[in-house]
């Protein structure tokens, strides 16, 4: 009973999902028309917009743009689960099987009919837009200037992707593949694997990447979970098959090796992790990015350009405890092997690739985000005057994740 109740509450709420998402128009398309979600037009739209309002006290109900995450997609998913499940209890009090449980039967081969080719139509969808590279274009000349710092995270993501036409290709045609074994019904059950692995992988991305795209790609993952639910048994017996008992001491023996294995690299994995250039290493007691405000080579101040190259910094950085790097104004960077001696006020630098190259720098903290440095290189004394770069400039290291996204 329980789960013939769960089975009716799944076609129902996928079903209600699909109309209300760009997922069943997607089942009609003409070559200058398709069908928009009709979660965006009258009735379902003014039932949302109605909830919004009075009963969720939204303000903001956009649904155009490139999000599918806004509030108005979240007070939507909110009443199609209510309705979902008022709809299941009507439904198995008017509607129950005849004794031969035929009726359900019928019902079971049209939506999983149904849910295959509107699974197997956003495979399409996505991956024609990768395998003819359009969904993550080329990176724009703009997004080649710009310091990574300064990318959202969902930036990064088309920008990592849309720099390799072949990954991009390869990930299309994968959901490609899904879609052509969904609409063969002795291949659906491959397909739907396929469709499920390849839904998992981009639910993550979406997650990890904050794109605003999180409900549709969930709900792709259980639409392929629903389309192969009737051939779970099935699957599980093929990829844990009954054979002929272990002998427990055997048996102790492999799961004790393997155990033994993860240990080793996980401490490896831990080692990494606390080793110089691992995220858990120590951070230099001057940790920070540092504007140049000033900068005097043997007691002239001039502007950077007019110093001589090594000297034209824009910035000083420090992040690992045994390593100083100064950024040039063409953006390059000078690395320097250093020993910062918090007691004495000092920076002994020294060449990375020369045994006898040395320098020598005093600095003065004046308060948290202000410092100078007095030094000499190369025979020439130097002067710098710094000031530290806040992080929450960042857009990179300072996109929050979000459940809920404006449209944009």
């Amino acid at each position: 009973m329980i789960q013939r109740a769960a089975y009716r509450f799944a076609v129902v709420y996928l079903g209600l999902f699909c109309f209300a998402t760009q997922i069943a128009g997607g089942l009609i398309l003409f070559p200058r028309f398709s069908f928009p979600p009709f979660g965006t037009i009258w009735p379902m739209r003014d039932i949302t917009s109605w909830l919004g309002t009075h009963v969720f006290h939204v303000t903001t109900l956009a649904y155009e743009g490139v999000s599918a995450d806004t509030p108005f997609h979240w007070v939507q998913l909110a009443w199609l689960l209510v309705a979902a499940a008022i709809i299941t209890a009507i439904w198995s009090v008017r509607l129950k099987p005849d004794a031969t449980g035929r009726t359900d039967d019928a019902i079971a081969k049209w939506a999983r009919l149904f849910f295959r080719f509107a699974l197997a139509g956003q495979m399409f969808y996505f991956g024609m837009a990768k395998v003819i590279p359009t969904q993550f274009p080329p990176p724009s000349l703009v997004t080649l200037l710009k310091p990574a710092g300064n990318l959202s995270p969902d930036d990064l993501l088309w920008t990592f992707i849309g720099a390799s036409t072949f990954y991009q290709m390869f990930t299309g045609w994968a959901e490609v593949v899904a879609g052509l074994l969904l609409i063969v019904p002795r291949t659906a059950t491959l397909g739907a694997i396929v469709a499920l692995a390849d839904m998992v992988q981009v639910f993550v991305l979406n997650l990890s990447y904050d794109v605003g795209l999180k409900q549709t790609s969930f709900h792709l993952v259980l639409i392929s979970l629903f389309v192969l639910a009737p051939d779970a048994r099935r699957l599980a017996r093929a990829l844990v098959p009954d054979g002929p008992k272990t002998d427990r001491r055997a048996l102790a023996a492999q799961v004790v090796f393997g155990l033994y294995l993860l240990a080793m690299f996980t401490r490896l994995a831990v080692l990494s992790w606390q080793n110089p250039g691992g995220p858990g290493a120590p951070k230099s007691p001057l940790y920070g990015i540092w504007d140049v405000q000033r900068l005097s080579v043997d007691g002239e101040f001039r502007p950077s350009m007019f110093n001589d190259y090594d000297r034209r910094w824009r910035r000083v950085i420090f992040d690992t405890p045994d390593v100083v790097v100064f950024q040039r104004l063409d953006d390059s960077f000078a690395h320097y092997g250093a020993s910062i001696d918090v007691d004495r006020h000092a920076i002994a630098l020294r060449k990375i690739q020369s045994r006898v190259w040395r320098s020598t720098f005093s600095f003065e903290r004046r308060g948290d985000d202000e410092m100078i440095l007095d030094g000499e290189m190369d025979g020439h004394a130097v002067h710098a005057e710094l000031q530290r770069v806040g992080m929450d400039v960042f857009r990179l290291t300072n996109g929050t994740f979000r459940w809920v996204r404006p449209p944009g």
